[in-house]
């Protein structure tokens, strides 16, 4: 098959087919060793003053975030990508509460590690120990992963066996309770919310040498690294045979309950591990800003989180990463504009769904479906 035959096929831009296919035909040792540069690049990048491409950082305008700062951000929201990514685009489940998920992993190392935390101060008295005393970090990992896919279990139990619209609509709701209790509740901390957050070095402190406040750069990198382990990881479990079952799932559930397959606990599956991967991304995020309080979990950003998916390619990795990046990065980079930057957010979103409505980078069976449906579409008018 030529390489305009399989252009034409998949419904993809001729010169993306021609790239794949170059890519593929390198041997597996200069694919390696570019995978590697790559990575060293995205580890240099806070540092970046390669001539032509200093105008990327965003510290060099007027009112400007500071760069690695906002490289953490980027990374962080590779890592909610990532995990939407397993519901929605593996999965086939629409989630507009992704954004409950990320709330409880911030929560969880706030009210576990800090020392202002309510449960904390309550455990303090009940068992006379030290001011000082918190769960560690390390100990808080775990702890979040944990409650995050407890959350997960909790909310697609009754829940999954909804479709469509119908599931979006609950799981919208799930995000709006999360936030609904965390305001509301005095072991959150209320309205004011949950201070002095714990990082890998501790609380956060002057004398914290590497994980501060005021350098990102071993934030970013430690974001980075376990967005690289993470990749790894959904990757093999991609490929897998759970992997395979979500893809029968979401391309036709009854179909795939005929072939054997239980929709019902794959979906859980991945409810389950696409919440624990948005608790890991609030853990993170919570950890980097020493404070968190109710408002930062809204709808809004659930719906962002959504729209990184859709725009960079559902049901590919790269174009998730790709989509999370941009919509991290973008409103950074132009801040200038800042009295127009939603009105042309939205303006973009519009003409990719017009123009390529499998996203910037789709997967290329994705790719393939969308064409399908429209020749369908072209047969049957």
């Amino acid at each position: 098959m030529t390489t305009e035959t399989k252009s034409n096929k998949y419904g993809i831009g001729g010169a993306r087919a021609k790239f794949g296919d170059r890519w593929a035909a390198l041997p597996k040792w200069q694919r390696s060793l570019a995978f590697v540069a790559f990575v060293i690049f995205l580890y240099y990048l806070p540092y970046l003053g390669i001539p032509g491409l200093t105008w990327l950082r965003t510290d060099y305008i007027a009112n400007g975030n500071n760069w690695a700062g906002v490289l953490f951000t980027c990374a962080v929201y590779v890592l909610i990508a990532i995990g939407l990514n397993v519901v929605i685009g593996l999965a086939g489940l629409l989630d507009l509460g992704y954004v409950g998920f990320f709330a409880v992993g911030a929560y969880s190392v706030a009210l576990f590690g800090s020392t202002q935390s309510p449960i904390v101060k309550s455990l303090q008295a009940q068992f006379g120990l030290s001011e000082e005393w918190a769960v560690a970090w390390a100990v808080c990992i775990p702890i979040a992963l944990c409650l995050a896919m407890i959350s997960g279990v909790l909310l697609g139990g009754p829940t999954l066996r909804l479709r469509g619209d119908y599931l979006a609509i609950v799981t919208l709701g799930f995000g709006e309770i999360i936030r609904i209790v965390v305001r509301n509740v005095e072991w959150s901390g209320g309205p004011a919310g949950v201070a002095a957050i714990p990082g890998p070095q501790g609380k956060p402190s002057p004398d914290n040498n590497i994980f501060g406040l005021i350098d990102a750069k071993p934030w970013y990198w430690l974001a980075l690294t376990t967005v690289l382990l993470i990749v790894f990881l959904v990757r093999r479990l991609e490929n897998s045979r759970v992997g395979r079952a979500w893809l029968a799932v979401r391309e036709d559930e009854d179909a795939a309950a005929v072939m054997g397959v239980y929709p019902f606990k794959f979906k859980l599956w991945a409810f389950a591990i696409g919440a624990a991967l948005g608790a890991l991304s609030g853990l993170l995020y919570a950890s980097r800003n020493g404070f968190i309080e109710p408002n930062q979990f809204n709808a809004q950003l659930s719906i962002l989180f959504v729209a990184m998916v859709v725009v960079g390619g559902s049901g590919n990795m790269a174009g998730v990463a790709l989509g999370a990046v941009l919509l991290a990065y973008l409103p950074e980079r132009f801040r200038e504009f800042s009295e127009w930057r939603f009105l042309v957010f939205g303006l973009a979103l519009v003409l990719v769904m017009l123009i390529r409505p499998q996203g910037l980078i789709p997967s290329r069976r994705r790719a393939r479906e969308l064409k399908d449906r429209q020749e369908e579409v072209a047969v049957g008018v």
